[in-house]
């Protein structure tokens, strides 16, 4: 199959697939005598794998640990779990990061009269 027909059929656009391929996550397909990319199934099934690992929050570096996971059938399941956790731990920080922002922009905002007068401490924190 072309790139537009293995983009659709695993949801990663076409620029994703190139970008993909340019830093290894998946090989170069083969190409036909015309020199287009001819993708097989099991890219399409690499391209699912990578774009639901990017829906999970992993970064290239650890999808492309997950990747080297996934094609030894040797492996150990307590190194996919050590890697989700770590990861489940770093959302973990994010979401807290994200909801101290998110309180005290609220705080500045109810503490902001929002009239036409020109004081405002949410400039005010921006500032200092």
């Amino acid at each position: 199959m072309n790139i537009g027909q293995a983009a659709e059929a695993s949801g990663v656009s076409q620029r994703m697939i190139r970008h993909y391929e340019t830093i290894g996550l998946i090989p170069a397909p083969a190409r036909r005598e015309s020199g287009y990319r001819d993708y097989a199934e099991a890219d399409v099934h690499r391209l699912r794998f990578i774009a639901n690992a990017r829906d999970l929050g992993f970064p290239i570096g650890e999808i492309g640990e997950l990747l080297s996971l996934w094609s030894d059938r040797g492996r150990a399941s307590a190194d996919v779990k050590a890697l989700a956790l770590a990861r489940a731990e770093m959302l973990g920080r994010k979401a807290a990061q994200l909801e101290a922002m998110r309180a005290t922009l609220i705080d500045l905002a109810e503490r902001c009269r929002g009239d036409a007068r020109p004081d405002c401490p949410i400039l005010a924190r921006l500032e200092g």
